[in-house]
C-alpha cells in the first residue's frame, strides 16, 4: 500500500509552533495549493490544506516559513477523528510531512537562502545566515577532477 503525497503551494499564515506535554515540537500550517484548471469565471480555484510537521521540522518550519512563501511538502496523508464540545465526531484530513522544501530566498533581514529540511537533516542558526553559501553564485568554482566523486 501507498500513501505519499508531494503539494507546492504558498502559506496561508506564519506556522503555528506549540510542545506535546512530554516536549515534542508540533507546527501547523496551511498550504494554499493552486489547482490546474480555472472555473466558470476563468479565476483560479485553491485548494487549502493543512499540514502537520513533528519534532526538529517543526521548529525548523516555525523558524524560517512565513506567510506568502511558496513551499514544497513531501508526506502523508492522515485522517484523526475527535469529539467536539457538542458531542460530534468531527474527521480531520491533513499532511504529515516528512519532509519541506523552501523555495523562494527570504528577502532582507530573515536568514537562509531556499533549503530542504527532513527528519536527517539539520536547521541553520539563525548565527550563521550571515555566512550566505551562495553569495559567489555565479562566478567559477577551483574543484580539480579528484574532488569529485564519479
Amino acid at each position: 500500500m501507498l500513501n505519499r503525497v508531494i503539494l507546492i503551494g504558498r502559506l496561508t499564515r506564519d506556522p503555528e509552533l506549540r510542545y506535546t506535554p512530554t516536549g515534542i515540537a508540533v507546527t501547523q500550517f496551511t498550504l494554499a495549493v493552486d489547482r490546474p484548471f480555472t472555473n466558470s469565471q476563468g479565476e483560479r480555484e485553491a485548494d487549502f490544506i493543512p499540514i502537520v510537521t513533528w519534532r526538529q521540522l517543526a521548529e525548523t518550519c516555525a523558524n524560517y516559513l512565513r506567510k506568502g512563501r511558496l513551499t514544497a511538502v513531501e508526506g502523508r496523508i492522515q485522517v484523526r477523528s475527535y469529539d467536539n464540545n457538542e458531542g460530534r465526531r468531527v474527521y480531520v484530513t491533513e499532511v504529515i510531512a516528512d519532509n519541506v522544501r523552501f523555495l523562494e530566498s527570504i528577502r532582507n533581514d530573515d536568514s537562509s537562502g531556499g533549503g530542504s529540511y527532513g527528519n536527517r537533516d539539520l536547521p541553520l542558526n539563525r548565527d550563521d545566515s550571515k555566512q550566505d553559501p551562495f553569495a559567489n553564485d555565479g562566478s567559477p568554482i577551483d574543484l580539480s577532477d579528484d574532488d569529485l566523486p564519479f
